[in-house]
């Protein structure tokens, strides 16, 4: 549970930071063109930062939910157990190796 909680603040302050970083709220627009186009381009990629650090957390916040359900640990594709050291690696991991493909 730890663990998952603290995924949880780490991802809510990485999403923060872009959001505010996206939002132009410390660095104003430039007023070059070209500067504008490489500022748009970095947009670009801190919007698919902020992407996968939504997912990220809505994977951690699902694993909470199951954690609280009596559910955690259990393949939510197959109902088996997720292995010990999968759940290390991957303390949000919703599925078995098996079912994961791996």
């Amino acid at each position: 549970r730890a663990t998952l909680l603290h995924m949880k603040a780490e991802y809510e302050r990485r999403i923060a930071g872009i959001r505010q970083d996206l939002e132009h709220k410390d660095i104003p627009v430039e007023a070059d063109f070209a500067e504008q186009v490489t500022q748009r381009e970095n947009e670009d990629v801190l919007s698919g930062l902020r992407s996968e650090a939504q997912e990220e957390l809505a994977r951690v916040n699902a694993a909470l939910a199951r954690l609280e359900r009596g559910e955690y640990g259990l393949c939510i594709k197959c109902g088996e157990a997720i292995s010990p050291p999968r759940l290390v690696a991957l303390p949000q991991a919703d599925l078995c190796q098996d079912c994961a493909g791996l």
